[in-house]
């Protein structure tokens, strides 16, 4: 069974003989457009050139140099809330 694929949206078609000659060129105007280049060899696609994007950079440790903490953040700090108070002891206005 001969399936044909669908050229993508966007893409040019090139030869395999024609890929080898100009491969650095066409390297460059794919980086530059964006535009992926379907190869053939004998009429039949065998591979495809497309743009690298890269990667943003991964969020967890992102501001590892940047933040930094004076003190203890996790002591108290002296002031009395209601919420933590003796039902008792607050007073209904």
């Amino acid at each position: 069974m001969d399936r044909k694929r669908q050229e993508p949206a966007g893409s040019r078609t090139v030869k395999a003989s024609e890929f080898k000659a100009h491969c650095l060129q066409l390297m460059d105007e794919v980086a530059q457009s964006g535009e992926e280049i379907l190869i053939t060899k004998r009429g039949r696609p065998v591979s495809r050139l497309v743009p690298c994007h890269q990667q943003p950079p991964a969020l967890f440790g992102a501001d590892r140099d940047t933040i930094h903490v004076h003190g203890d953040i996790v002591a108290p700090v002296g002031v009395q809330w209601e919420a933590g108070a003796d039902p008792g002891q607050v007073e209904n206005q």
